[in-house]
């Protein structure tokens, strides 16, 4: 894959940088082409493609973390979380290296949440940080150049405060989500609305992705609030048929 130059133009109806503000909250109507500017150090343009949807492994009575990643892949998604909360570093690493390869054979993007270490031991294509992990910007010292870095965040300020060490934003919980512990609080889509809006007014481009209990209807939304990726868990692996799932969820992204 070719590396991107540093700034990436971009299709507003592609990735929604902005959203749709209505006219009396933007001082001039967006129609047709608008171009954006993305920040882009660690990511080719086909990852960036794929960061509209993210599939954060969990498990559940039918499948583990290795077959809910499968599921994902199977269905189409390019980017895949590995996540297992409360797991030792040990069975971490044991089950990345099975998933690693299922990502390699269907082209997607594959990140590890947290173990910063295992990331650079394996060649894993990034870090996912939450608010209380390791901080990016050691994250970088230690992987380097090469790697993607996200991080969560939940505020205006929590994104000003990393913009220049992460490569996008983990933003939320748009909802409360049972997956996630010490919740922050929920964001809805004015919250959203809110923080892209303050993001780009400041010149800050870097890609946002929605987290935190969303389902397939709350799709449309939260994208028209100027979110560029959905990230879900849930609405995917407890879903009869998770594969199918995921490639009903893509169309709706990709209308």
């Amino acid at each position: 894959m070719a590396h991107c130059p540093c700034y990436l133009p971009t299709r507003l109806e592609e990735l929604r940088c902005w959203g749709q503000f209505g006219r009396e909250e933007i001082p001039f109507k967006i129609t047709g082409l608008f171009v954006t500017q993305y920040k882009l150090d660690f990511m080719t343009v086909e990852q960036l493609e794929a960061f509209r949807l993210q599939f954060i492994t969990h498990y559940n009575d039918t499948y583990d973390y290795f077959q809910s990643a499968k599921e994902a892949l199977e269905g189409g998604c390019k980017w895949i979380q590995l996540r297992m909360k409360g797991a030792t570093s040990g069975l971490i690493e044991e089950m990345a290296l099975r998933i690693q390869p299922l990502c390699k054979e269907k082209g997607a993007v594959f990140l590890i949440d947290n173990e910063v270490e295992i990331c650079r031991k394996i060649g894993a294509d990034g870090v996912h940080l939450g608010r209380l992990d390791m901080p990016p910007a050691e994250a970088r010292k230690l992987l380097g150049t090469g790697f993607i870095i996200g991080s969560t965040c939940n505020t205006y300020d929590d994104i000003f405060a990393i913009k220049d060490e992460v490569d996008y934003i983990g933003c939320g919980p748009f909802r409360f989500t049972a997956t996630k512990e010490k919740l922050a609080p929920v964001l809805g889509l004015d919250g959203y609305r809110s923080i892209v809006w303050d993001c780009r007014s400041q010149g800050i481009n870097l890609p946002i992705v929605a987290i935190g209990g969303i389902t397939e209807a709350d799709i449309p939304g939260i994208l028209n609030a100027g979110a560029n990726g959905i990230a879900l868990s849930g609405a995917i692996l407890n879903a009869g048929n998770p594969a199918k799932k995921t490639r009903e969820i893509i169309e709706i992204i990709q209308k």
